[in-house]
């Protein structure tokens, strides 16, 4: 299995457009979808399907396809990109939430540097843990320069 945080070669494929918000979504991989859905949801999943994930924060709809729409209440865990509240990770593999963030960079920790130190040592299951199915890297780089704006 390849690092959930390599960088591919790959071209991707051209992303859909999310039905709800019509923002161009990323396509995901099956096992990503398998992992995050809650049962009666992934019952009704179609395995040779393209699904894509909308990171769009005002927009309800988590994963889609062409026929099929996935929303925030039927995953098993609360999504990064669309829930700001405090306890919802950032990092789902090693747990760093927001709080958690807000509280080492206070402390004048360097909570990047653990994280990609996991990374580096092919800990992270980015493709089963994360919603968006991707590393996080991203995510935690971006959260903590918003606050060194604040």
């Amino acid at each position: 299995m390849d690092s959930c945080c390599q960088i591919s070669t790959e071209k991707p494929a051209t992303p859909s457009q999310c039905p709800n918000c019509h923002q161009k979504g990323k396509s995901i991989q099956l096992i990503t979808l398998k992992a995050m859905l809650q049962p009666t949801a992934l019952e009704t999943i179609h395995p040779e399907m393209t699904y894509n994930f909308c990171n769009n924060a005002f927009c309800g709809v988590v994963y889609f396809s062409d026929e099929q729409t996935f929303g925030k209440d039927m995953l098993k865990v609360s999504v990064f990109q669309k829930d700001d509240a405090l306890d919802v990770p950032v990092c789902y593999c090693f747990g760093w939430t927001r709080e958690r963030l807000i509280q080492a960079v206070q402390q004048n920790q360097r909570p990047i540097d653990h994280i990609r130190e996991q990374v580096q040592a092919n800990r992270c299951g980015c493709e089963v843990n994360n919603p968006q199915g991707a590393c996080c890297l991203g995510n935690i780089n971006t959260f903590i320069r918003s606050l060194d704006k604040r």
